[in-house]
């Protein structure tokens, strides 16, 4: 039978006999019939039985009879070239390739491992047995080496004939020990950098599977494991890790886990000092611009594994002073570094003074108190350096919280004698900025005679709040199509304000009745930015309104096509039916304007203009649409004045009927957003479940439309996106039943508070429980920018004379006591409130806020609100016990808490 015939049958014995048989030339002569039969099957390969593959591939293998076009044979992904294992089994190909002499299978192997290389590992499995079969030299290509290693990390099985592989053994740790190959490989794979030895697994493999692991089954570890038994140059494999890490990106936990992993001794540091310090370098520019906590930490673990020594460090001086300005984590790093340098002696006397200075006014009280002990130290080891102590400590006395100011007037009073007289003078200076509470005992040790700060006279004292502003009113209807295309562009790239998209609504209403075609065309230029993709329905969605003026094709996300897949909020859902509307309106001229369109900046309507735009169309012979006119009622400012409830009663249409009933009633009335019993009644609830969602009834008449309506209505879904201004705009009367609404349950949706209080501020109706809430929340978050938001409305409200001082500072006792907040961030929202001139303000919350706090078991982080009330009440010339803390400064002890009580009674006295 031929080879064909064979290969047909599936008879793979029978095609290696046949194959046996035949001389050199015989089986090339057969090549071109095999050929023939398998360009047919490769459609199907895979679905044919193993034995007709296998037969078939060994009596193609066998009739290459040069070494090269074996080589190519056996390297074709379709022959297998690419599996890791030897494709079917694999017997039959070594059977094949016995078949030849020793040399040409030596230069079989030889083709193959050249072919090898890193990251496309190919047959080392049948290299390594014909090294073994033929006593030919040991391939040393990297990617060999690199497939030896990918083997002996497995334990896969392989044909009982196969020569070489992995010895037995249950790790690679183990299996490398007895490796005939070990000796002339494992030391060309340390020097070879093109081969992989997997740095990154260990900070992932170390937590999961565990140090042994780590030592036993990967590539480093293994090395590490054998250099300490001496099977492996430690110094090449040190070296080879630096080289890895100097050419990778991972700035990283991977690095610092390898490297202290690697354990470098004392000597092994000193050889590589060089290396380290180039290691460093690019780390710390990284650190230079600074990030989250969770981007720096990362190469601060890097840093800290190559343990730079001070000299080391004092090449890169001027990187870590920079430092100290930036986050939290870095200037930590930093500050350990300097004062490393510093007790070796290599800091010179200015630098060491600039970092005070940077640091000794940062919030961080751990960096501060660190700096402070290292002025301590350096004085007690050097009485020489008592004068430069002194001075550099005084720094700290600017500090805004008086348990710094305390320790630095400490360090201040265990040096001042070896610093003698000549430092008092700027020292007075520096207690300039020192809290009341501790003038005396500055006083005392600076011959300070009077506290700058309380020279003023009773009574002089001035609270300093934001202007109140006048109301903003809302510039006329857009006068040109090409304008309308601008301001639409603007809604589009921020969708934050109300008055633009108002106008640009209204716009697009007025243009489009006026020359359809010349708006289409205006608008044109600005259709090629689409909005950002939202879930709940926004303002930029009004670029919809505009791509359906000019028949464009609707985006994916348009508005239209998101109904339906997720439940919009109720003030998306009004907007979404204005935007419906307004195409409506458009596509049959039925209205030349809107009346919704509000005349202040905080969305509100004044009664005489919306009464004059609805005579205009009862002029018309046009009935406004509904949901225009149901946004138009609930934006209209209440009014008295006779004149406008007059012309409002002459209307006759029935929105004109509508518009003078609303006028007349009222509007929506105002309800309380306290739950009944609050606070005892919720005690143990989170906060949001404080509000009372009470639904409103409209005046009578015709009922709101659902869209309308749904903002009073129960909503019983989550919110997808964040509070925008406009829901406020809406409702331009009623801040309270806005943020009251049961959406707020969920407290992922009172995330969004902080981006609307500022409005809400600035919003009309009564300022009562719900926005209260939201302010004292947003105090307490954890983002700068959204507490920062707080504070500024904290003070507009102060500014109108809105806020409640004793309800805010009750909700937030309320909060603290059930831990529901953080202490440290409601410190620092109303000490920045404070430091813009509130103090009377301020001091007005912690009146109510302090004696809360102070009740058994004190609630932590009062200590620090102790404090800011000594600054608040001594600017303001608070006077006035508080029973409180006069318990709290009583007690023994010297805790925060019971010092700066001490100190509050005394400036309350």
């Amino acid at each position: 039978m031929t080879l064909v015939q064979l290969a047909e049958a599936g008879d793979v014995g029978g095609v290696l006999r046949e194959l046996g048989t035949l001389t050199p030339d015989e089986r090339a002569a057969q090549a071109e019939a095999l050929e023939a039969r398998r360009a047919p099957m490769r459609a199907g390969w895979h679905q044919l039985p193993q034995e007709e593959r296998a037969a078939q591939l060994a009596a193609e293998l066998g009739c290459r009879i040069d070494p090269v076009a074996a080589a190519d044979w056996i390297l074709r992904p379709e022959n297998g070239g690419d599996l890791l294992f030897l494709p079917l089994g694999g017997a039959w190909m070594l059977d094949v390739v016995n078949l030849h002499p020793v040399a040409w299978r030596a230069e079989l192997a030889a083709r193959i491992a050249d072919r090898s290389t890193p990251g496309q590992t190919v047959r080392s499995d049948l290299v390594e047995h014909l090294v073994h079969d033929t006593g030919c030299p040991v391939p040393t290509s990297d990617g060999f080496i690199q497939s030896w290693l990918r083997w002996r990390d497995n334990t896969w099985e392989h044909p009982a004939h196969l020569r070489g592989g992995p010895r037995p053994g249950a790790t690679m740790l183990e299996r490398l020990r007895t490796d005939d190959l070990t000796p002339t490989l494992l030391p060309l794979a340390l020097e070879r950098p093109g081969v992989y030895l997997g740095a990154e697994a260990f900070h992932y493999l170390l937590p999961s599977e565990g140090r042994s692991y780590v030592r036993e089954n990967t590539m480093l570890g293994v090395c590490m494991s054998l250099a300490e038994e001496g099977l492996v140059d430690r110094a090449a494999l040190i070296r080879r890790v630096l080289t890895d890490l100097a050419d990778s990106e991972s700035w990283g936990w991977n690095s610092a886990a390898l490297l202290t992993e690697l354990a470098l001794t004392p000597t092994e540091h000193a050889s590589l000092s060089r290396e380290r310090v180039a290691l460093a370098a690019p780390l710390l520019a990284r650190l230079l611009h600074d990030g989250t906590r969770a981007e720096t930490a990362p190469p601060l673990a890097y840093l800290r594994a190559l343990a730079l020594t001070p000299d080391e460090n004092a090449l890169l001086l001027r990187d870590h002073v920079a430092l100290l300005d930036l986050s939290s984590p870095v200037a930590s790093y930093a500050q350990e570094v300097l004062i490393g340098l510093d007790e070796a002696g290599l800091l010179e006397p200015d630098v060491f003074t600039e970092a005070c200075e940077r640091v000794l006014l940062r919030p961080e009280k751990k960096l501060v108190r660190a700096q402070l002990t290292r002025l301590d130290r350096a004085a007690r080891v050097e009485p020489a350096r008592a004068v430069r102590t002194v001075l550099d400590a005084a720094t700290a006395l600017g500090h805004r919280d008086v348990d710094i100011q305390e320790r630095a007037l400490d360090v201040i009073a265990r040096h001042l004698k070896a610093a003698g007289d000549s430092v008092l003078p700027q020292l007075r200076t520096a207690a300039a900025q020192i809290s009341p509470g501790l003038v005396d005992r500055a006083a005392a040790l600076f011959g300070t005679d009077t506290d700058p700060r309380t020279d003023q006279l009773p009574g002089q004292y001035a609270e300093v709040l934001p202007s109140l502003r006048v109301p903003r009113p809302v510039p006329g209807p857009i006068e040109t199509a090409v304008e309308v295309a601008q301001e639409l562009a603007a809604v589009v790239a921020n969708d934050r304000d109300t008055v633009p998209f108002e106008r640009v609504l209204d716009g697009l209403v007025r243009h489009a009745h006026l020359n359809r075609d010349a708006l289409a065309q205006a608008l044109k230029p600005v259709m090629r930015k689409e909005p950002r993709e939202v879930i709940d329905f926004t303002q930029s969605d009004v670029y919809d309104v505009a791509g359906a003026l000019r028949g464009d094709e609707p985006r994916r996300n348009a508005f239209s096509a998101r109904l339906g897949r997720h439940t919009p909020s109720p003030a998306g859902e009004l907007l979404r039916a204005r935007l419906a509307e307004a195409l409506g309106i458009i596509e049959t001229d039925a209205q030349p304007f809107l009346l919704s369109v509000p005349t202040d900046a905080t969305g509100a309507l004044d009664a005489a203009v919306l009464v004059r735009r609805l005579a205009e169309l009862d002029g018309l012979g046009i009935t406004p649409a509904p949901v225009d006119l149901a946004q138009a009622l609930l934006r209209v400012t209440p009014t008295t004045d006779e004149s406008v409830l007059r012309t409002a009663g002459q209307l006759g249409s029935d929105a004109g009927r509508r518009l003078r009933q609303w006028l007349h009633e009222g509007g929506l009335p105002h309800r309380d957003s306290r739950h009944a019993g609050w606070p005892d009644a919720r005690s143990g609830k989170h906060p949001t479940e404080w509000l009372s969602h009470e639904t409103p009834e409209p005046a009578s008449g015709p009922a709101l439309l659902p869209a309308a309506a749904s903002l009073i209505e129960p909503h019983e879904n989550v919110l997808h996106n964040p509070m925008a201004p406009f829901w406020l705009a809406q409702l331009p009367h009623h801040r309270e039943l806005v943020l009251a609404r049961d959406y707020f349950g969920y407290r992922v949706s009172s995330r969004g508070w902080a981006r609307a209080l500022p409005f809400a501020a600035e919003s009309g109706g009564p300022a009562g429980f719900a926005l209260h809430l939201a302010l004292a929340n947003t105090l307490a978050y954890d983002r700068q920018d959204e507490r920062d938001a707080a504070v500024d409305a904290l003070l507009v409200l102060a500014a109108r004379g809105q806020l409640d001082t004793g309800l805010l500072g009750r909700q937030l006792a309320e909060m603290l006591r059930g831990r529901w907040i953080e202490a440290n961030r409601v410190t620092a929202s109303l000490r920045t409130a404070a430091e813009t001139g509130a103090y009377a303000t301020v001091w007005s919350v912690l009146t109510t806020v302090l004696p809360h706090l102070l009740r058994d078991p004190v609630v932590r982080g009062t200590g620090p609100l102790l404090a800011l009330g000594v600054d608040c009440a001594s600017r303001c010339a608070a006077k006035g016990e508080i029973p409180e803390v006069t318990t709290a400064a009583g007690r023994t002890g010297s805790s925060q808490v019971v010092k700066n009580a001490r100190l509050l009674r005394k400036v309350l006295a």
